[in-house]
């Protein structure tokens, strides 16, 4: 049976210009905009995480005068600005979208609401989920998949730099080895760089089917609907084996 209720995981550099007075590209964004309203109108519900690395991670003031907590809270309220230009986008090419956030912003946002959330994917509406999950110590992937639990979803994508898993870094091994399959036991066995333990922990534990492919504009369409690109992880062989 295809699972109709999805929830997908950008980066903040996928939205990024490469230009170092702008750190968002809208004309890549509209591309992302077309790929999610393409998936509503192919009858999905589509609930989008997006992360923040355009703006603002955590790491990157390890050797300033800052705490954890406030940078995982300066990092989180990044993916807010992120969700609202994904929204204006989204909205100026006639798409419905929420953004519900983990913070509650009145003004520029719903609160998240897992009820909420649900009714306006049932109502054909993207949702963004921002905020993360509204706690420190807790990254995007994990967010990906709380959210998706939360909304009864059983499918998760997870947008990567590269083409899916490997068995080691591409970048730097060009023999490495892309698996097309890969249960999560697997994945733990072989020591696979999938997403944060956190997440891939809650993952397997409620079997989650997830896919990790190469982020492009088109392929956020494409990974939903052929099987043959990117890295599918479930619990099982026989899960594998069926289509998203």
């Amino acid at each position: 049976m295809v699972n109709k209720r999805i929830v997908i995981k950008i980066s903040g550099q996928a939205l990024e210009t490469g230009n170092s007075e702008a750190n968002l590209d809208f004309a890549k964004i509209k591309k992302i905009a077309l790929s999610l309203q393409k998936l509503i109108k192919a009858g999905y519900q589509v609930g989008v995480v997006l992360g923040a690395g355009n703006i603002f991670r955590a790491r990157m003031v390890k050797h300033l005068e800052i705490d954890r907590v406030a940078a995982d809270h300066m990092g989180m309220m990044a993916t807010l600005v992120n969700a609202l230009a994904l929204q204006s986008v989204l909205e100026n090419i006639g798409q419905e979208v929420r953004v519900l956030s983990s913070f509650s912003i009145p003004a520029i946002a719903e609160d998240y609401v897992y009820k909420r959330a649900i009714n306006h994917l049932n109502n054909k509406r993207v949702v963004i989920f921002a905020g993360g999950t509204g706690n420190p110590y807790f990254t995007t992937d994990t967010t990906l998949v709380l959210r998706a639990l939360e909304i009864g979803a059983t499918t998760i994508l997870k947008a990567s730099d590269v083409n899916g898993v490997y068995d080691d870094d591409p970048d730097e091994n060009p023999k490495a080895k892309l698996y097309k399959a890969l249960t999560y036991q697997e994945a733990l066995d072989k020591k696979l760089r999938v997403m944060d333990a956190t997440a891939f922990a809650l993952a397997k534990e409620n079997n989650l089917l997830l896919k990790v492919f190469k982020f492009t504009p088109q392929n956020i369409f494409k990974a939903v609907i052929e099987d043959k690109i990117g890295t599918k992880v479930c619990n099982s062989v026989r899960d594998l084996r069926d289509k998203l």
